[in-house]
């Protein structure tokens, strides 16, 4: 298996990745809610499954290898931005009036 493959990232998902973290001020509840909320669905965690079980094996054509490449692109872009969100959400301030 080609390891550049592995370690070059999808330029899109990268650069997406990089406004996201960049950004200074805080993310809105409703958005950080609202990015939480994403998830593959079954038959992409399914097919991300089948794929990796075949990767393990060294079995993947080109563009087998190209869409868990995407997968993993994505996945990992999705972690950056939940991630973000999570951190809104904790920093948000508690209203003392509220309980």
């Amino acid at each position: 298996m080609n390891s550049h493959l592995l370690t070059s990232p999808n330029r899109e998902a990268e650069i997406w990745a990089r406004l996201i973290r960049a950004q200074k001020g805080k993310l809105p509840t409703d958005a950080a809610e609202f990015l939480l909320s994403i998830a593959f669905e079954d038959r992409d965690r399914r097919r991300m499954l089948e794929l990796a079980e075949r990767s393990e094996a060294g079995t993947l054509t080109a563009e087998e290898q190209s869409e868990f490449d995407s997968y993993l692109h994505i996945g990992n872009f999705l972690a950056v931005m939940q991630s973000k969100a999570r951190l809104a959400l904790k920093e948000e301030p508690r209203d003392p009036d509220s309980s």
